[in-house]
């Protein structure tokens, strides 16, 4: 089918941007992957388990730690404390259509204490997406999108300026190739924040680039998130965490995702042993975005 003339980018190039920064991808099957349709009631019956199971693994809360600490406890990113966080990120106005799509990242995080001075905190980041038909005669798409792994090596006991640093990977398993890169990739990835209540100040970045798969397309990708959380009482906080893209395999012109806005959260006890259930609701507006990306971005985290 040849490609459609969208403004001065063709459909085939506008496809291969991304709602953060990456690339939409190519709609033509690749070989040595197998498309794989996941319904939307079926992708909502399993956030719903994920949820639950997430629920049940975590942590027991010692009633002494006030909920206001606990909240900056869990604001760090290498905090030694297990959570499953669950990101719903409504993307509005993607593609010539100006469709609304939905990226459910499942974010597990579970640290390994490898001596009384190291930690071993692993980030993972699950994406369970809903993309509609985001141009004219392109399909829509629901399942799993590519997995991605950090590892960081933090210190077990620091100060007020806390770090970590290890490798990110992202891995091919989307099930449809609309949702994912069709590549392997990895690099490094590092973490920094100074904590001082109220504050919680500081930044993640990784740059990955792929070194296999079966796609035509190379990933040359940055993200950079920097974070700041102001905390308030009875575990109220302000909070405004941006997602900052860079995807360099991408024309000139459409390498950057540059989001800005913040909003509220709470964490809650719940039950007698005061399970903490962290949320957070928070709009952005894509202040730079490549050709048909989303033009803002509404974050709802429990």
């Amino acid at each position: 089918m040849k490609d459609k003339d969208l403004g001065g980018v063709t459909q085939k190039t506008a496809e291969q941007r991304v709602l953060r920064g990456e690339s939409y991808r190519s709609m033509k099957p690749q070989s040595g992957m197998a498309p794989v349709r996941i319904g939307f009631r079926a992708l909502a019956a399993l956030a719903a388990a994920l949820l639950l199971a997430g629920a049940a693994q975590a942590e027991p809360v010692h009633v002494e730690e006030s909920t206001t600490d606990l909240a900056e406890h869990a604001q760090n990113p290498v905090a030694d404390l297990i959570s499953v966080p669950f990101q719903n990120n409504f993307n509005f106005g993607a593609g010539s259509e100006n469709k609304m799509v939905w990226i459910l990242n499942v974010q597990p995080v579970i640290p390994i204490h490898l001596t009384e001075d190291w930690n071993l905190i692993t980030r993972t980041i699950m994406p369970i997406i809903h993309q509609p038909s985001v141009f004219p005669g392109v399909d829509s798409a629901s399942g799993l999108g590519d997995i991605n792994p950090t590892v960081f090596l933090s210190p077990a006991n620091p100060g007020k300026f806390i770090w970590g640093v290890g490798p990110t990977v992202t891995l091919p398993t989307a099930t449809d190739n609309l949702l994912g890169s069709g590549k392997w990739s990895m690099g490094p990835a590092a973490v920094g924040l100074y904590m001082s209540h109220p504050w919680v100040v500081g930044a993640l970045i990784n740059q990955r680039w792929s070194f296999a798969g079966w796609s035509h397309h190379d990933v040359n990708a940055m993200l950079i998130q920097p974070f700041v959380n102001c905390n308030l009482s009875d575990g109220w906080y302000l909070t405004s965490a941006p997602i900052i893209t860079g995807d360099f395999s991408a024309a000139a012109g459409n390498h950057w995702t540059l989001a800005v806005g913040g909003g509220v959260g709470k964490l809650w006890r719940v039950g007698e042993i005061g399970l903490p259930i962290n949320t957070q609701l928070a709009p952005f507006f894509n202040a730079v975005t490549p050709d048909f990306g989303p033009d803002w971005q509404l974050r709802f985290q429990v």
